[in-house]
């Protein structure tokens, strides 16, 4: 229930801030948040994240089903029982469903997260692309950590019986 909740507040999120950005951006126009290093700025992507697979949306419409489907059916050995991994599969999903609503609705991805450094450029993305990325790195290095660490099981403890149960007890003594 906890990563369907996290999903859902990320394509609320995302869908949101998607919203603003239509309605008071113009194509192509961008607002300096931070001068220098981040503006916000009104993309169209026809692509993948970070613009890879341009004009491939019914592709990835297809993809991004497949891989839902996938997630639901494989969903308690993509967990396994770790909530690292359901916080991940939960960012995943919201990132995922948010960049699926725009291909459905619009037929491209509203991107708006602009980041630069001097004439260095980062790929304008959005917070689902965020949120996909975020899952993928998490799910990867606990994967990773997870299978290396191995953690002593613990014993469990047994529990004395008879007389011995109650020694050095204030009744006893």
């Amino acid at each position: 229930m906890r990563v369907l909740s996290l999903s859902f507040v990320i394509v609320v999120l995302d869908q949101w801030f998607k919203l603003l950005i239509l309605q008071r951006f113009s194509l192509g126009e961008s607002w300096p948040v931070i001068t220098g290093y981040f503006n916000l700025t009104y993309l169209r992507n026809t692509g993948a994240v970070w613009g890879i697979l341009q004009h491939q949306n019914e592709w990835l419409v297809l993809l991004s089903f497949v891989v839902l489907i996938l997630m639901a059916v494989f969903y308690r050995w993509l967990v396994d029982d770790r909530r690292v991994h359901r916080l991940a599969i939960g960012c995943m999903i919201g990132g995922i469903v948010g960049n699926l609503i725009d291909r459905i609705k619009l037929g491209w991805v509203t991107d708006f997260l602009d980041f630069h450094w001097a004439a260095n450029h980062w790929p304008c993305f959005n917070l689902a692309d965020a949120a996909i990325c975020v899952g993928v790195g998490i799910y990867a290095v606990s994967t990773l950590w997870m299978s290396t660490v191995r953690l002593p099981k613990r014993e469990p403890v047994a529990e004395p019986r008879g007389r011995e149960a109650h020694a050095g007890t204030i009744s006893n003594v």
